[in-house]
Parts: structure tokens; C-alpha cells; sequence
């Protein structure tokens, strides 16, 4: 069997990944213990965070032609992706926070939305909360004013029934 024969799946598995994808986000890997890798793949899991290791040269053939090829330039040493179909933040959120605590993971770079980042650019899309954070939070500030005006409406009835 030929060598292309054997590397088309894994490109084609990689470009599916990436197909209709929110967001992905490159990291180097290296130096992480067997312990911390597991750790960290069972967060990315739990945020519905595909995270696979492949060789470079998989990735470059799978993002060509795709909002990810500004990846590209990135794609040196080891690399492991992490893509989201759903949550755009949740790679990099997560990411992010665990390499707080293990130094060994590098965040390279990453696409959110169509949107290019670099390392930094990453570090403070991870600060985003995700999407249904954002909603709570905005509707507890539209339910506030109006709980607010029903406790005075209420008040002020109670008072007209006293007197």
C-alpha cells in the first residue's frame, strides 16, 4: 500500500473535524506528563472539545484551502489540536486555564469564529465566558429592573390595602 493511501484518511478525518467547526486552537504538547495529558483530555472532552495529536504535515494538507490555514506558520515541533463545533471559546478557555498549573503546554495559535489569533490573541479569547454564561448574565440584568418594579408595585398595593 502506498504511503498516500494511508495518509489520506487521517487528512480526511482531520479536514471532517474541522468541517463546520467554531473554533481551533494549536498548542505544543510537549513535556506534559502521561498524568496531565489524561487530565487535560478529560476537560477538553467534558466541554465537547475534539483533541488529537497528528503530524504537521496532516494538519497543513487538511487546512488548506480552509479559515484555518492562517495556522499554518504555527505548525512546528509537536502539535496537538483541539476544535469545537459548538462552544467558539471552549478550546481556549480551557486550554488556557489548564496550562496555569502545567507549564509544559504552549498555546500556539488558533481560529475562533473565521478570526485568526495568535498566542496572546488566544490568552484573551480564553477570558470570554462561554455563550450560555453570557446569556444567564444577560438575562439576570433584564429580570433584575423588572422583579425590582413588581416588589414596588406589590408594596405600594399593600399599603393602599392597609389604609
Amino acid at each position: 500500500m502506498a504511503k498516500i493511501e494511508i495518509k489520506k484518511p487521517i487528512v480526511e478525518e482531520i479536514s471532517e473535524a474541522l468541517k463546520d467547526a467554531k473554533s481551533a486552537v494549536i498548542v505544543d504538547y510537549r513535556g506534559l506528563t502521561v498524568e496531565q495529558d489524561t487530565v487535560l483530555r478529560k476537560k477538553l472532552r467534558e466541554a465537547g472539545v475534539v483533541y488529537k495529536v497528528y503530524k504537521n504535515t496532516m494538519i497543513n494538507f487538511a487546512i488548506k484551502g480552509t479559515e484555518f490555514e492562517s495556522l499554518a506558520p504555527y505548525l512546528e515541533g509537536p502539535t496537538a489540536i483541539a476544535i469545537s463545533k459548538e462552544d467558539a471559546t471552549a478550546p481556549a478557555r480551557v486550554l488556557f486555564d489548564f496550562a496555569k498549573d502545567a507549564d509544559a503546554l504552549e498555546l500556539k495559535a488558533g481560529v475562533v469564529e473565521g478570526t485568526f489569533y495568535d498566542a496572546d490573541g488566544i490568552k484573551v479569547i480564553a477570558t470570554i465566558p462561554s455563550r450560555e454564561a453570557l446569556l444567564s448574565k444577560f438575562l439576570g440584568s433584564i429580570q433584575s429592573p423588572v422583579t425590582n418594579f413588581a416588589r414596588v408595585i406589590k408594596q405600594i398595593a399593600e399599603k393602599q390595602a392597609e389604609a
